[in-house]
């Protein structure tokens, strides 16, 4: 969808901001430019829509050179957020929204149907916001408008620089988890601009880090947290690169081990019996259709004294996630419930366990995975014997 061809930008004044950039960006896909500030990642991204115009090369949007298009044009065609969002104060959160459609030569009634629509898809009731000024809202309500706004005439390509800036980490966090999930709804072409890593990391299908005026690497961001390119890459993403792996590795079925399940009306003999024939010091608790329920000990069961169903001595358990979950959140639970697993789910059914031995083992699979071209399952080495 996108396509620089040896694209360079050098200023009346001989800095050379970007130095032949050839990179494509496929139909969908969301792209993160990360590096520090005055690298060329901005510069890069304001050159799609000719804010500022190549000196070398071409840049082809939809195969067609964007130099061919009159400006005014191509940038109807291709939505742009920014960090401050750049609202006009003094009409509504409708009116705002319904600007490029309005531009575009719609009917009023069709821009503002529109309008409505997106605004209710970024999770703003137009019948409560669609009459407010910008100044009536917070800093993360006019970043949805923004959004909103640039999605109203159904551009195939976004760009967005810095847009999460601007608000505070928490409402930060919840417009990255919406955008991701307005993304995978509308599975726009998206360059992205950031200076964070954890967000390139978090928002991007691939990561482009740049040096000065050129990308180190260009890769999904498991390879780039498991094996940088260059040591300016692995400068850049930080010795805790293994940590920020943990969000983008998700957990499968054969990183879960399986420990002693003991059905909610089973007798607490017999589960007593069967955790000492197991070794083991507790159970997974579960229903008749298979769903967690909770977990019981030995502790518990013994001294019951066989009286009693396993049912009556279960506990709950809150630390489980489901699978394809990050290891991070699995992590998170963890350290959040104190707990020395977590269970796995499919649905509400109990797949197995996730231990931190198990969640190292999962880590390791996945860079060595990624470093030899191979997938996770096929990937052997010696694990350290748990004491």
């Amino acid at each position: 969808m996108i396509r620089f061809e040896q694209v360079g930008k050098v200023y009346a004044d001989g800095t050379t901001a970007v130095d032949g950039l050839s990179f494509e960006v496929a139909e969908g896909e969301l792209v993160t430019l990360v590096g520090p500030s005055g690298c060329g990642k901005t510069t890069t991204m304001m050159m799609v829509n000719r804010l500022i115009e190549p000196t070398t090369g071409r840049i082809l949007v939809d195969g067609s050179d964007i130099a061919t298009v009159d400006p005014v044009e191509l940038r109807r065609r291709i939505g742009y957020v920014i960090q401050q969002v750049g609202l006009f104060p003094h009409r509504t959160v409708l009116d705002n929204t319904a600007t490029v459609p309005a531009l575009l030569g719609w009917k009023r009634a069709r821009a503002r149907a529109r309008a409505a629509e997106l605004l209710e898809l970024v999770g703003l009731d137009p019948a409560v916001y669609g009459g407010r000024y910008p100044a009536q809202l917070s800093g993360g309500q006019r970043q949805r408008v923004g959004v909103a706004r640039a999605l109203a005439a159904d551009p195939p390509v976004l760009l967005m620089d810095e847009p999460f800036g601007a608000v505070d980490p928490v409402v930060r966090e919840r417009l990255q988890n919406e955008f991701l999930a307005l993304q995978s709804a509308v599975r726009k072409t998206i360059l992205m601009v950031t200076h964070d890593i954890e967000e390139a990391v978090r928002m991007g299908d691939r990561i482009a880090v740049y040096g000065q005026g050129r990308i180190e690497q260009l890769d999904t961001p498991r390879a780039v947290l498991g094996t940088p390119a260059t040591p300016y890459v692995a400068g850049f993403v930080g010795a805790d690169r293994g940590l920020k792996r943990l969000s983008v590795t998700a957990v499968e079925a054969a990183d879960l081990e399986q420990p002693p399940v003991a059905p909610l009306g089973e007798s607490a003999s017999r589960a007593a019996a069967r955790l000492r024939d197991a070794g083991a010091r507790w159970a997974v608790v579960t229903d008749g259709g298979g769903a967690l329920h909770g977990w019981v000990s030995a502790g518990a069961l013994a001294h019951a004294g066989g009286r009693g169903t396993v049912g009556d001595l279960a506990r709950r358990m809150d630390a489980w996630v489901p699978l394809g979950a990050p290891l991070k959140q699995a992590f998170s639970e963890m350290l959040q419930h104190d707990a020395g697993w977590v269970a796995v789910l499919d649905g509400d059914r109990f797949l197995g366990v996730l231990t931190p031995a198990r969640l190292h083992e999962a880590l390791r699979r996945s860079v060595d995975a990624d470093a030899r071209g191979l997938a996770r399952d096929e990937v052997a080495f010696d694990s350290v014997p748990e004491s």
